[in-house]
């Protein structure tokens, strides 16, 4: 059996969408006859924990730990609050941060390159080097965000010539948020070309998206396959439909993803349809933003939120199946065409309509379209999203409000994992 070493910072009990692809890789590696070796943080500062998912880790796995030290211990002294929703993504809008906040994302930006888990690279290297060589591995995975755990296969590949595969399950300096760290000019180049250089050692990069893919093939003539997220074959049982007309938002809902053209329609249609009205229900599963509820509160919607916070991921899969739709939204901005939500898969797999917005060229939208699991629209087709939440309400009215998804299979878990098998054995 082949051994491969995996190298990722959120593990079980971490809970949000950073753990469920390579806990999902790992279950599923055996059956292709491929020994899983996890490397992770001993101590980690998890900004989300969900103790269900450690009953998911496979009992094939081979488990290292060592020990972290991460700076957002000492931040949280002065505002566990703050440091926690930071170094979730939420990052509050610039016009409304406070001075505190403000300094945290100078420091993340410019202090910690390329990022607060910078601390854990020398001792990793220094430990897995010894094991690698004891233990005959000749190839290692890392996977980022944190970004920094690249600079780990970096390293190791210099010291022990292992092949090097480097998953990026965002992208790094063209994501969202990283612009939004204050960063100063010599910071800002030190990224690029931290970037450059892992992407150009590495000796296979993976992506999540074909707009990724292009944007690192402009920086590097290295291999690099997409392998998207998934959803994975899931122990519900059967959830009954919600009596409402619910609208379902599972995941962070952040600052910037603040659909106004959304909550503008709703408005209109509570405005003209007393029946919407009674039926209604706009359900929040996951950290929500000061700004989405305060937009919510303008535009008189506040009472028809159902806010759950974030729920243990099987909790969020059964609401998943028994909401009347699910509701996926991506920040209106060039940088995140590339971002495919991990939970775009699950929502597929659930059999309820999606009611998706983002930019135009978003990369989730041909999914979308070519699984006939929901409908897409971009910021500006007003009276069209209008239009689509009445047609799913009379839908819902007449009982008839379903999917007929087709083309699920090649976005399972395992048939994901069968593709990166066949990439570990080249």
């Amino acid at each position: 059996m082949k051994k491969v070493l995996i190298i990722t910072y959120y593990w079980p009990p971490a809970g949000g969408p950073g753990v469920q692809r390579w806990l999902k890789f790992v279950k599923y590696l055996p059956d292709f006859d491929i020994q899983p070796i996890v490397y992770i943080p001993e101590n980690p500062t998890y900004p989300i924990l969900d103790e269900g998912l450690v009953s998911e880790v496979s009992d094939k796995a081979i488990i290292l730990k060592k020990k972290i030290f991460e700076p957002y211990g000492f931040a949280s002294f002065f505002s566990k609050k703050k440091t926690k929703k930071i170094s979730s993504g939420i990052i509050p809008n610039q016009k409304k941060q406070s001075l505190l906040e403000k300094l945290f994302l100078w420091i993340r930006g410019n202090v910690f390159i390329p990022d607060a888990r910078v601390f854990w690279v020398k001792p990793s290297v220094l430990y897995l080097e010894k094991y690698i060589r004891e233990n005959g591995i000749d190839t290692i995975i890392t996977s980022g965000p944190p970004h920094s755990l690249h600079l780990i296969g970096l390293a190791l590949k210099e010291r022990t010539k292992t092949h090097w595969i480097a998953d990026f399950r965002d992208p790094w300096t063209t994501i969202g948020y990283h612009n939004k760290l204050k960063l100063s000019k010599s910071a800002s180049k030190k990224h690029k070309e931290l970037e450059s250089i892992v992407l150009n050692e590495a000796d296979q990069i993976l992506v999540t998206s074909q707009t990724t893919k292009k944007e690192f093939e402009a920086l590097t003539s290295k291999p690099i396959e997409v392998i998207t997220n998934g959803f994975d074959i899931e122990k519900i049982t059967k959830q009954p439909l919600d009596e409402k007309f619910s609208m379902a938002h599972i995941g962070s809902f952040l600052s910037e993803r603040n659909p106004r053209i959304l909550w503008k329609c709703l408005k209109e249609i509570i405005k003209e349809n007393p029946d919407f009205k009674k039926d209604f229900e706009l359900k929040l599963i996951g950290a929500v933003s000061q700004e989405v509820l305060d937009a919510l509160s303008e535009f008189r919607l506040s009472s028809y939120v159902n806010n759950l916070g974030y729920v243990p991921h099987k909790t969020a899969v059964e609401h998943q199946r028994k909401s009347q739709v699910l509701l996926l939204v991506e920040i209106n901005s060039e940088d995140t065409k590339s971002i495919i939500p991990g939970k775009l898969f699950e929502y597929m797999a659930s059999e309820r309509p999606i009611l998706a917005i983002g930019p135009e060229g978003s990369d989730f939208a041909s999914i979308i379209k070519e699984t006939n699991t929901g409908a897409f629209f971009h910021y500006d087709e007003f009276d069209a999203l209008k239009d689509r939440i009445l047609n799913y309400y009379a839908a819902f009215k007449e009982s008839n409000l379903k999917t007929h998804a087709v083309g699920l299979q090649q976005y399972s878990r395992k048939s994901l994992t069968e593709k990166l098998s066949k990439i570990i054995r080249k």
